[in-house]
């Protein structure tokens, strides 16, 4: 699969739910690309934003979209990562912060 098939065939199930990608396509598409290596790596699409311990079980809370996307988009209009935004975030209707590590610490450990 290649970044730009990817992001078709996420866009086309995250947007009905109110996820949106970033307007950064460049950085949309860096995502993207990490997403598919993770995915030849570990067999499963770990976000690129963290560090993956290559086991499954461990890192579902992590396996794109991740587990914390939800409440980061809430309250911040965006993901961690910055993949994953409201439409509000990309109209500039909302101030664009920092978002903060969600993932509890016991969790990072690799």
């Amino acid at each position: 699969m290649t970044p730009e098939k990817l992001y078709e065939t996420l866009k086309k199930i995250q947007e009905p739910k109110g996820y949106y990608f970033n307007r950064n396509k460049t950085m949309v598409m860096e995502l993207m690309q990490s997403l598919l290596e993770n995915k030849d790596r570990y067999g499963y699409m770990a976000c690129p934003c963290r560090l993956a311990s290559g086991n499954q079980q461990d890192d579902k809370d992590i396996i794109c979209p991740c587990v914390y996307r939800k409440q980061d988009v809430i309250e911040f209009g965006s993901c961690y990562c910055g993949l994953y935004v409201s439409k509000e975030w990309n109209e500039d209707k909302i101030v664009h912060i920092y978002v903060p590590e969600r993932r509890p610490p016991e969790k990072m450990k690799c």
